[in-house]
């Protein structure tokens, strides 16, 4: 079994920056790839980012390229984004997870078999 727990959300203003951490518990996690995702109320759970399992790769969705940074570190099982230029848009509920498969970067839900419980990121304008 694998254990997910995300960290780092709060209250921001728009236009700054926080870093949310996921981090793993046992062996299988550096051979996998990593994602995060979001849920904003009312709204369907969404991609944000994926790193694959070296770190060398990364993928974006539109919404956070250029703004936010994915990360890892094989080392201590845990995976980071960085979130810089917040924007009240960004609000939600903030979701790591483990790719099904030791290939890529998926970005599709289905693609991720185990999830953190997520944090909150909330930005006033």
């Amino acid at each position: 079994q694998v254990q997910l727990v995300e960290s780092g959300g709060g209250l921001v203003q728009a236009g700054g920056s926080l870093r949310l951490s996921c981090a793993a518990s046992g062996r299988t996690f550096s051979g996998y790839a990593m994602g995060w995702f979001r849920q904003a109320p009312g709204k369907e759970r969404e991609f944000v980012a994926a790193i694959n399992w070296s770190g060398g790769r990364t993928y974006y969705a539109d919404s956070a390229k250029g703004r936010f940074t994915i990360s890892r570190d094989n080392a201590k099982n845990t995976v980071y984004l960085q979130m810089n230029s917040l924007k009240p848009e960004d609000t939600a509920v903030y979701y790591c997870a483990r790719g099904r498969s030791v290939a890529g970067v998926p970005v599709e839900l289905r693609e991720y078999d185990y999830w953190g419980q997520g944090t909150q990121v909330t930005v006033s304008a």
